[in-house]
């Protein structure tokens, strides 16, 4: 599969707009229910920063019997022209599976997918230029990670697992890409020492939760908020778009996750 800035460099991205039953949807901690009209209103600036980076984007109906379906990063991995149909360690999600794979033949030739008794959740999955992460956590299993790397590695691509930290639900919770060297990631996965043939670049204490960033193109999708954040990354010389997320945070969520992105 091509190499050049994959996990950066996108052409379009799929998305679906959020159901009514929002705010029926998952959440470890409880922090309120998201309100859906103000979530749909935090989306709509979301699919707009992703138009004004570059990207053509493709969006999906909402599915009212599925609340987090809007999440759409969950349900697939995009690895070039292969499209993995992963495996929601949610049992409430599952079904997410089958409604996305009819939206995916347009744009995906190939596809293949984690198979039972697997979980994988896309929240889990860091491509970086050199490699995939696979986050270990209450959604993504052992099984489900071997499948993924017997697939990645079928297109050239290693993977190794890392167990996602103590408190967050899923590995990009607490980090992003940001150019091929470059990681920004909260200071307990640094000191991890998961990463520590990257550079790293550490959120400030206190805004953890700007570590789900989102490299899109030219530009880097930031929540509100975090001003300790944007300062650090807009004096190493990014980009910065910073976006509402109040509501998307309630359902242990962030901006990576409403989106597929990836390039024809």
């Amino acid at each position: 599969m091509p190499t050049a800035a994959r996990s950066y460099r996108f052409t379009d991205a799929l998305v679906r707009m959020p159901a009514k039953s929002v705010a029926q949807g998952l959440r470890a901690v409880d922090i309120g229910a998201p309100d859906p009209d103000a979530l749909a209103r935090e989306h709509a600036r979301y699919l707009a920063a992703l138009d004004a980076a570059g990207l053509a984007v493709h969006v999906l109906p909402p599915l009212e019997d599925f609340p987090d379906s809007v999440f759409v990063e969950d349900p697939v991995l995009c690895l070039g022209d292969l499209a993995v149909l992963l495996r929601p360690g949610a049992p409430s999600r599952l079904g997410e599976v089958g409604a996305i794979e009819p939206e995916l033949e347009p744009f995906f030739p190939e596809r293949a997918r984690i198979d039972a008794p697997g979980f994988v959740d896309g929240g889990d999955l860091l491509l970086t230029e050199r490699e995939l992460v696979i986050g270990l956590s209450l959604r993504t299993d052992a099984e489900g990670a071997r499948q993924l790397a017997e697939t990645a590695a079928g297109r050239g691509l290693s993977a190794r697992q890392a167990a996602a930290p103590a408190g967050v639900l899923h590995l990009k919770s607490a980090c992003a890409v940001l150019d091929e060297e470059t990681l920004l990631m909260t200071r307990p996965l640094a000191e991890s020492g998961v990463f520590s043939d990257y550079r790293c670049l550490v959120v400030p204490d206190g805004e953890d939760y700007a570590a789900n960033a989102v490299r899109v193109n030219d530009v880097l999708l930031l929540s509100e908020g975090y001003p300790r954040t944007a300062q650090m990354l807009a004096q190493a010389d990014y980009r910065v778009v910073a976006l509402p997320t109040t509501e998307v945070r309630k359902l242990d969520a962030g901006l990576s996750c409403m989106s597929l992105r990836f390039a024809r």
